[in-house]
């Protein structure tokens, strides 16, 4: 695990061997980020995270698109997978709602399971599950807190005007 500031707080990547992003987040915690990691892709940790951690530099000197830019590696359903494809093609500074993320995702009844990817997501910045909003308007969930969410979205926002 590579730790480095932001203005966020700490944010913390886990690669594998390959330097592909496993699990990322606002944290220091390394048990906490390595239980997000399927078990299946748990014995590949450890690679070189410079791609990942100059990825995260970038987009917080002001490239929103730089994360989208390196591997990711996440295991779950073919659903879940697909939609974390799906996460990574949505612009910054254009946020999507659960329902319109589950039509994104070809499954426009499935809103609760678009949701479901979001959460279960690993790879905070990474796959950006922060672009998703209740049809409301207002946040939903965010493993890293409401503040750190309502912060990106408008970095994003502010980039995207």
């Amino acid at each position: 695990m590579t730790t480095i500031a932001t203005p966020h707080g700490p944010f913390s990547v886990l690669v594998d061997s390959q330097g592909t992003v496993l699990a990322s987040g606002w944290t220091t915690d390394l048990d906490s980020l390595l239980a997000l990691v399927h078990p299946t892709l748990r014995d590949d940790v450890g690679g070189d995270a410079a791609v990942a951690l100059a990825a995260v530099d970038a987009y917080y000197a002001g490239d929103s698109s730089a994360p989208a830019r390196v591997p990711v590696r996440q295991h779950s359903g073919e659903f879940r997978m697909h939609a974390w494809d799906v996460l990574r093609r949505v612009a910054p500074g254009a946020p999507v709602t659960y329902t319109e993320f589950a039509a994104l995702a070809d499954r426009p009844a499935a809103t609760r399971a678009a949701a479901g990817a979001c959460a279960m997501n690993a790879a905070a910045l990474f796959v950006p599950c922060h672009r998703v909003v209740r049809s409301d308007g207002t946040l939903g969930g965010f493993r890293y807190g409401l503040d750190i969410k309502q912060a990106l979205l408008e970095i994003e926002r502010t980039r995207a005007a």
